[in-house]
């Protein structure tokens, strides 16, 4: 099954933010999505079965890239910090 990438107004803000070498990262990790959705940590959401987690270090930070699976299109949703412990996700997922 082939699966199309769509990126959320929130992902696209964010990517606007970093520097070259770190959207380099993000986008290699987002290829590697595209080629298997399942393979990366599921995590739990109230609103979506299917919301998938991915994780990075940018510039020393630890991110997470958040992406929910509704087939055939695969959401990038958000980029998170690690330390806040995913408190805002519901936030971003409301897409």
């Amino acid at each position: 099954m082939t699966f199309n990438v769509k990126l959320s107004s929130v992902i696209v803000e964010q990517l606007n933010s970093f520097d070259s070498k770190s959207k380099a990262i993000i986008w290699e990790k987002i290829k590697l999505i595209k080629e298997n959705p399942f393979y990366f940590k599921r995590i739990h959401s109230k609103k979506f079965k299917k919301v998938f987690r991915v994780r990075l270090s940018i510039n020393g930070k630890e991110t997470r890239l958040i992406y929910v699976l509704i087939e055939p299109n695969i959401i990038v949703v958000c980029l998170l910090e690690r330390n806040k412990n995913y408190k805002d996700l519901e936030k971003y997922l409301k897409i």
